[in-house]
């Protein structure tokens, strides 16, 4: 049997959830990776699970990895505060290499699965300005795919997609709920607690607030 398999990166917020319904919806067997490396908290990685469990994965795999160990980010260095206003330029919650060690990772699974794709939930219109969302790197890290692996190499390459690249948060929000995404059970906040309940006011729960706004879609988050 010829099984279409993707391997899938699953934050457990709000886009890559989405990222797993689309997937499902044309058609792969979806297996989903997660990575515990050392961020603020761990509310994600639940998160990531249940989104997991409702959307019917074939296998999550959750990676440790020890990005505190670099810091350099707000996300992974206690030591910096995550900014509650707009900030120029590239902002202190980038975490340095994160998407292209996570690709890498992903890659390596995807080879050993057989699967020929590789969706990441990127996006180059309500994003916070990370140098590894952009199409550009999408487009690089897929030419370095089918040049670093055995598969590459003997002709089998492998397909960066990234779904959600042109899309603006609300329609984001608006394929999700038409694919069924239960987004009360995702979590987007870069500081929430251990509950999973969101601070309201970081980068990232302003522009989830504002795509369900948009959307007109009633906002499910729990705030703190």
């Amino acid at each position: 049997m010829n099984e279409k398999k993707a391997v899938i990166l699953l934050s457990g917020g709000l886009d890559s959830a989405t990222v797993v319904a689309i997937a499902r919806d044309q058609g792969y067997r979806c297996y989903s990776m997660s990575f515990d490396y050392g961020q603020r908290h761990r509310a994600e990685l639940q998160a990531a699970e249940r989104v997991a469990r409702q959307l019917g994965v074939v296998e999550h795999k959750v990676i440790g990895l020890n990005l505190n160990g670099i810091g350099g980010s707000a996300l992974t260095d206690d030591s910096i505060d995550v900014p509650e206003a707009p900030s120029e330029g590239i902002p202190v919650t980038y975490v340095p290499a994160r998407n292209t060690v996570f690709l890498s990772l992903a890659l390596g699974w995807a080879e050993v699965l057989g699967a020929r794709d590789i969706f990441i939930g990127v996006n180059a219109v309500d994003y916070s300005g990370y140098p590894d969302c952009r199409p550009e790197f999408v487009e690089a890290f897929e030419r370095m795919a089918n040049l670093a692996t055995k598969a590459g190499v003997e002709g089998r390459g492998f397909h960066i997609q990234a779904p959600l690249q042109s899309l603006s948060k609300a329609q984001i929000v608006q394929a999700g709920v038409r694919l069924g995404v239960d987004y009360a059970i995702t979590v987007s906040c870069y500081q929430a607690d251990e509950d999973g309940r969101a601070c309201g006011k970081c980068d990232s729960c302003r522009l989830r607030a504002a795509g369900f706004a948009e959307a007109g879609v009633a906002d499910p988050t729990r705030y703190r």
